[in-house]
């Protein structure tokens, strides 16, 4: 768990952290420091308000907890995750190239035309949407126990090593481009939603929700058990230990869905995930020289249009 919350930490925090180095980082070039306060102010705002949704995601859980009903909303928090933490890898790769462009211009339509309120509201919308995604991821990997994440040494680190990218890609000492740091974090955090979805369906298929039509593919117990019960129940029962601790196998769940015994199910959701992963990379790494030829295109004719006028 703690190893996940410090990746997606890391990650949510950096992004926040970059769009608003962005602003505050073009008000100083601009010379308009003095708008600097709204959008800290903004960001403050959001991170309160971000508290606010994980005390509120908190009484949701127990709640339904009450009535009993908490697997299946835990279950449906793992496939929303999935899709969200996947959507968000693929949202930084296309957007992170032009976000300081998109980001400057809106600052500076909001200081032509003197909005301050505009300037909090978009750094607290932007702060803000971060705080409330790894405020849901927080409850997807904790099964719902989002104040343990947020008070664990992963979550804090993961804000730690954020900020120092941060500053120091400001300072303009980063030797590593962001872009690395983006598609290595990405990685991780595809294997996690690979690992969500898996046991969402694992879980699916203990309350018989679902069935199997294979409920072991395979057995690696005697490598690498789940959980140290397993363990101790293998060497039990054949008189030799697994080759790996259990210890190991409950790291390894948690953070990328490890099953010694997974269904065929796991297994076809497993590898069809990453399918789907790689063929929607290659879509895009097809489509990107015809967007770059189309963005040519429009430029070389708009100076055309600009020569003609002349």
């Amino acid at each position: 768990m703690e190893v996940q919350a410090l990746l997606i930490t890391f990650r949510e925090v950096l992004e926040a952290l970059l769009i608003v180095g962005i602003i505050t980082s073009y008000l100083k070039r601009v010379n308009h420091t003095k708008y600097t306060k709204y959008v800290w102010l903004g960001a403050s705002l959001a991170v309160v308000a971000s508290v606010v949704v994980a005390l509120l995601f908190q009484v949701v859980f127990t709640g339904f907890a009450a009535m009993g009903s908490e697997m299946y909303l835990k279950i449906s928090i793992m496939f929303i995750s999935a899709i969200l933490l996947t959507q968000m890898v693929f949202w930084m790769a296309e957007h992170s190239r032009d976000m300081k462009k998109n980001v400057e211009g809106k600052m500076d339509r909001f200081i032509t035309t003197g909005n301050v309120v505009g300037m909090v509201i978009h750094s607290f919308l932007v702060v803000l949407r971060e705080g409330v995604e790894t405020v849901f991821f927080f409850a997807a990997i904790t099964g719902g126990n989002i104040g343990a994440a947020m008070q664990g040494w992963g979550a804090i680190t993961g804000v730690v090593i954020a900020a120092l990218v941060s500053y120091i890609f400001f300072k303009g000492t980063m030797r590593v481009p962001l872009k690395t740091f983006f598609q290595v974090t990405g990685a991780f955090i595809i294997l996690i939603a690979a690992g969500l979805l898996v046991q969402g369906i694992s879980m699916l298929q203990d309350l018989n929700i679902i069935g199997s039509v294979m409920p072991h593919v395979y057995d690696l117990t005697w490598l690498l058990p789940e959980h140290p019960i397993d363990y101790n129940h293998y060497l039990r029962d054949h008189g030799v230990a697994p080759l790996l601790s259990g210890d190991v196998g409950v790291f390894l769940k948690a953070l990328f869905g490890y099953s010694s015994m997974p269904s065929l199910e796991e297994v076809i959701a497993y590898v069809g995930y990453f399918v789907v992963i790689y063929l929607l990379i290659t879509s895009r790494q097809a489509k990107a020289p015809k967007k770059a030829k189309q963005k040519n295109t429009n430029a070389e004719a708009l100076e055309s249009e600009t020569k003609h006028v002349i």
